[in-house]
């Protein structure tokens, strides 16, 4: 009798572990491709697991799909699916460029020369943006112009003072460090 009841609670004990493995999303399913037996590992904090119907967000940086053993990133929200399968659903945030003062305009040339960096992979316009001041620090005007910089590339180029005769008051520029990506 107590080989019995000792056997029973085995089974129920083994019962209640696959029922709360299968609830957290945990999966014994392994990747057969050459990744060192890899796969996704499961278990609690496995990002593809979707728990909750309403969410189709996914927390974590990459995905790991291992239908086709690839890794892709997700970074962002997915319309109407869980971000598997497809890449473009996810477009990386561009960084905004760096912006140095080569230097200011004058009454000769009316305009301020700056050089504008792109980190991004991609070729982008940003908005650059320029104070131009006067001896006493007053802003005579800003300006902001356009700039296409080609990925991971320097370009040099203008922002016009603007303004018949205002470059003759300007005595410094104050160019704002940081440019934006024209959305």
């Amino acid at each position: 009798m107590a080989n019995r009841g000792h056997s029973r609670a085995l089974k129920f004990t083994t019962i209640l572990i696959i029922t709360a493995l299968a609830l957290t999303g945990f999966t014994t399913r392994r990747s057969s491709g050459g990744h060192g037996g890899g796969g996704d590992g499961g278990g609690c904090g496995s990002s593809n697991r979707d728990h909750d119907s309403s969410s189709s967000t996914s927390g974590s940086k990459h995905d790991y799909d291992d239908d086709d053993d690839s890794y892709y990133g997700s970074g962002g929200t997915s319309s109407g699916s869980t971000g598997r399968g497809s890449s473009s659903s996810a477009t990386p945030t561009p960084q905004d460029a760096t912006v140095k003062l080569i230097s200011c305009a004058t009454s000769k040339a009316p305009y301020a020369t700056v050089e504008v960096t792109n980190p991004n992979g991609k070729t982008d316009r940003f908005l650059v943006s320029v104070t131009f001041l006067d001896a006493g620090g007053v802003t005579v005007t800003s300006e902001t112009e356009e700039v296409r910089v080609p990925a991971r590339g320097k370009v040099t180029a203008r922002v016009e003072v603007g303004g018949e005769g205002l470059a003759d008051s300007v005595d410094r520029c104050d160019a704002d460090p940081y440019a934006s990506v024209k959305r």
